[in-house]
Order: structure tokens, then sequence, then C-alpha cells
């Protein structure tokens, strides 16, 4: 069954809010676009890794209360301690299906450019595909589970904020 267009709407919009969160740097907005639940997740990690069913990621939040340390570390901890960067993320969501409960399945090809801070050179840091599980409700749509498949390889210094 096709999802109707209030679905969608709902879908996209988060899809904006986290990027719009992530290139402005707003780790507690990226938090809020991911739903208040234990089972709640952000991974990211090469494709080849998930292609051969090896867990082995560069970020491994598996849970709303790891996904908070993030924001504490990114905000408080390692605040000064890295060579800071601004992001930009184009998105296009390419498959939507429904998998029950009012959640949906949702796959969206990414690139992310990064400019660091002192240079204002501009390169690619990632391009790949979100593989998300997103919750509709009548608040609006939120983000439950986020797989970051890296389609390239990104060097750890540049992977402070989440993809």
């Amino acid at each position: 069954m096709a999802l109707d267009s209030q679905a969608l709407t709902q879908i996209d919009q988060i899809l904006l809010d986290h990027i719009a969160a992530l290139d402005g740097k707003d780790m507690k907005r990226w938090l809020e676009t991911f739903v208040e639940d234990d089972n709640a997740g952000y991974f990211c990690l090469s494709q080849e890794n998930a292609e051969h069913g090896l867990a082995l990621g560069f970020m491994y939040d598996d849970c709303h209360a790891r996904l908070r340390d993030r924001v504490t570390f990114v905000t408080e901890i390692w605040a000064g301690t890295f060579q800071d960067y601004r992001t930009r993320h184009f998105v296009q969501r390419v498959e939507t299906r429904e998998i029950g409960n009012g959640d949906v399945a949702v796959k969206s090809n990414f690139s992310v450019f990064m400019t660091p801070e002192d240079t204002g050179v501009s390169e690619v840091l990632a391009t790949g595909v979100y593989d998300d599980v997103i919750r509709l409700g009548n608040g609006g749509a939120r983000i439950l589970t986020r797989r970051a498949l890296l389609d390239t390889s990104v060097l750890p210094r540049y992977l402070v904020y989440p993809i």
C-alpha cells in the first residue's frame, strides 16, 4: 500500500529537520529528531561492513541514552579539541515502505560536504545511503533508527558530528 501525501510530508520534514540540525551544529535539535525510546539508535558504518554483516562502525549509538551521550561529548567534552568544520548535507529520498505500527522504512541517498574552519576549502566528506526507520504520529514523524552506510572512506578526525 502506498503512503499518503501527509505521511510523505511528515517523512520529508523530519529528514529536513535532521540535516538542518547537523548543518547548524545544533546537537540538541539533532537529538529531538529521534524518538525518545530505548530502541532509538544511530549507526554509521561502511557499506562494505554492512554487506558482510560486520557490526564494526564509526559510530554505534544503539539506544537513546547513547544518543544523549553523543550530544554531551560533541557539545561539552570534545568542544575545542578538534579541527572544527561545517557540513552541507544533500539528501534524496528514494524509497519508502510501511513496516507496521506506524513505522516506515525509508532509504535516502546522501552526500555530505565539509569545510574546515581554518581553510575554507570544501570537499566531499561522505556519500552513501541512509537506511532509516521513521515513526509516524499525530505530532509528526521522528527517527527510530538511522544507519548511515558510507560508500566513501572518511578520515576519523572528521567524524565528530554524525553524518
